[in-house]
Order: structure tokens, then C-alpha cells, then sequence
């Protein structure tokens, strides 16, 4: 039996194991990568080129080798059969596709009309650098405008090592955000599974199989529509500042969200976010 095999066995195991005295449910797995090719497999993932930039974010997405790349070995730092790395790096004169100019680059892949999914489970394992102002997110979007189309955020984070975070996006501008503080003796620079429900009436988060944040139909329906029966595809990126962190770490230089500290750690080449692999399951329920 390969090793992804049983990588993906382990993962659907992690997931399920919550109450281990019920009987588990049947899934199917209907997406799994574990980036264990010599390059990024393109019929899974699309790779972004910004035009417009979202969120006074202070990177242009970029398709590069330099950004989004896959390691193996000793490079992929404890990933079971390789991973992938998206890194943000220093590049002054950077000319986005609506010619803005950017200091930084960086990576955000998707599965956008590759690989859709409404009810089921989406898990990654992952590992990130942390440093005010790095935005790393694993997240799935649906298709429309947004916030209709849906939006759930399965791990952000803005540098804060310590937590991560939950978050609903919707018809009705929903407000549903948890922030999880991660157990003594862990952080977002070591490895851990994040992790989605989807059913018919719930969106459950999880970490490391635990759950964090449950989501019901009631409370969205309490703000606006229900919009999270939809297919949606994976997305994963790596943003570097913006309103999201300015509005925690209230830096505005030497760029907007980003100090000092965090600018010589993308020189150095340290902003990096690691994914072992991504696993979709659809569960019978």
C-alpha cells in the first residue's frame, strides 16, 4: 500500500475520532493531494495573477516557481511525502496586471471549476512562520459575488502564532468569527490538520480533530440568507498585511500592517507557509 494511501487513511481517522463511543459514517474521498510530484499538478490547482487586490493587501499574487513550489525530504520539514510551499518574497517594482506596484510577492492556489464541493468534509495539514502581518488562509469560496456566493474561513492567521481563526462570510455581512488559542506548548509553526464540516444545517471546525467553532443554520439565517449548500472550491494563500492585520497590529510603516521585523523576515526568506496535503471528503449524513 502507497504512503499517500495511508496518509489519507490517518486524516479521515483524525477527523472522525471526536466521539470515538459512535459508530463512524461512510465518506468517500472525492479530492486528495499530497503534493508528492516534482511540480504542482495543474489539472488540480489553479494559480492566481492579481489584478485587483483585495483588502489593501501589500503583495501582487504571482505564478512563480520563487512563490509556489513543492519540496520533499529533509526541504519538507517533517511533510510525510513531500509538501507544498507558498512564500512571500521581497521584490520592489513589482507591476500587477492593472499596473499598481508592489514591494512583495506571493502565491494563492484554488480548485476553482477543478474541484468543487457542497456537504462534506475539506482538511489540510499545514505549518506557517509566524510574524505580524503574515496572512496566511486555507478557505473555501463559492461561485457569485461576493459575500453571497459564501465564504468560510477554515484557518487564518495574522502572525499571532499563539491562535487562529474561524470565520462566515454571507448575505447579511454575518459576524460569525471565533478565535482559537492553541494549547500550551503549540503554535501555528508546527504542524496541525484544520478542518470544515459542511452539512445540510451545521459548519463545524476542527482542530487536530477537535472542534473549535460550530456554526448552525439558525445563526446565519439570524443575519441573512443560508448560503453554504452551494459547491465551493479550496482556496490557499498567502497574503502579506493588509486591513486584517493593521487592524490588530495597528502598523501603518513601514507598510500597512507590516512592521519592520516582518519585512527583514521575508528578506531573509522566512515567510513561508508548508501543506503537507488536502483532503476532501463527502460523508453520507
Amino acid at each position: 500500500m502507497k504512503i499517500y494511501i495511508l496518509t489519507a487513511i490517518v486524516a479521515l481517522s483524525v477527523s472522525t475520532s471526536a466521539n470515538a463511543q459512535q459508530s463512524k459514517p461512510k465518506t468517500d474521498t472525492i479530492f486528495f493531494e499530497d503534493f508528492n510530484e516534482k511540480a504542482l499538478d495543474r489539472s488540480k490547482w489553479n494559480v492566481e495573477i492579481s489584478g485587483r487586490v483585495n483588502n489593501d493587501e501589500q503583495e501582487a499574487y504571482v505564478d512563480s516557481a520563487a512563490t509556489a513550489y513543492l519540496v520533499n525530504g529533509a526541504d519538507a520539514e517533517g511533510a510525510i511525502n513531500g509538501a507544498l510551499v507558498i512564500k512571500g518574497i521581497y521584490k520592489p517594482g513589482t507591476t500587477s496586471t492593472e499596473n499598481k506596484k508592489y514591494d512583495f510577492i506571493s502565491a494563492r492556489l484554488n480548485t476553482e471549476n477543478k474541484m468543487e464541493f457542497s456537504h462534506g468534509t475539506a482538511s489540510a495539514r499545514m505549518k506557517m512562520a509566524g510574524g505580524a502581518g503574515l496572512w496566511p488562509a486555507f478557505w473555501t469560496l463559492g461561485n457569485g459575488s461576493w459575500p453571497d456566493c459564501g465564504e468560510i474561513d477554515i484557518m487564518e492567521t495574522i502572525g499571532d502564532s499563539s491562535w487562529q481563526s474561524n470565520a462566515l462570510h454571507g448575505p447579511g455581512n454575518l459576524p460569525l468569527v471565533n478565535r482559537n488559542t492553541f494549547p500550551p506548548g503549540t503554535d501555528v509553526t508546527q504542524w496541525h490538520i484544520y478542518s470544515v464540516e459542511r452539512t445540510a444545517n451545521t459548519i463545524v471546525f476542527k482542530l487536530d480533530g477537535k472542534v473549535t467553532y460550530t456554526a448552525t443554520r439558525a445563526m446565519v439565517e439570524h443575519y441573512g440568507r443560508w448560503a453554504f449548500d452551494d459547491p465551493e472550491f479550496i482556496i490557499l494563500n498567502l497574503a502579506l498585511g493588509g486591513n486584517y492585520p493593521a487592524g490588530e497590529n495597528k502598523v501603518s510603516a513601514p507598510y500597512y500592517g507590516l512592521p519592520e521585523s516582518t519585512v527583514n523576515k521575508i528578506k531573509a526568506g522566512e515567510a513561508k507557509v508548508m501543506v503537507d496535503w488536502v483532503l476532501v471528503t463527502k460523508t453520507d449524513k
